[in-house]
């Protein structure tokens, strides 16, 4: 596959692929499980953290724990709403709901909380880079 390669040292790029999985995670479709879409809901968030990590030139973290990434920026001087810490839930999605036998289902009052979490990540983020 040939074009151009988006570099992750680019905020936007980071942005965009955010509310790419934010529109994945909002795209409830007939045989698709909240938990696959809560997934995309924790890389929404995780996205768009790690590109505040890229637009202060802080590395990130090779992590997908929201409160790792939450406390690396902290540990930085950025100061997280406390609200936002509610996110941290969202990374049980990243591992322990990917696989079957791991999780009680998701519900989907879970599902529309995790869209609601990773969308306050996103416009936090996007508010972070000016």
């Amino acid at each position: 596959m040939k074009g151009k390669k988006h570099s992750p040292d680019n905020p936007a790029e980071w942005l965009a692929r955010a509310r790419s999985s934010l529109a994945l995670s909002a795209a409830k479709t007939p045989g698709v499980l909240y938990e696959d879409l809560c997934y995309q809901a924790q890389q929404a968030a995780e996205k768009s953290l790690k590109e505040v990590f890229v637009a202060r030139k802080i590395p990130y973290p090779y992590t997908h724990d929201i409160n790792a990434l939450l406390s690396g920026l902290e540990q930085h001087g950025i100061v997280i709403p406390e609200p936002l810490w509610s996110a941290v839930t969202l990374t049980s999605y990243a591992s322990d709901t990917r696989y079957p036998g791991h999780e009680i289902p998701v519900t989907k009052e879970e599902y529309h909380g995790a869209i609601g979490l990773a969308e306050d990540i996103l416009r936090w983020a996007e508010h972070q880079a000016g």
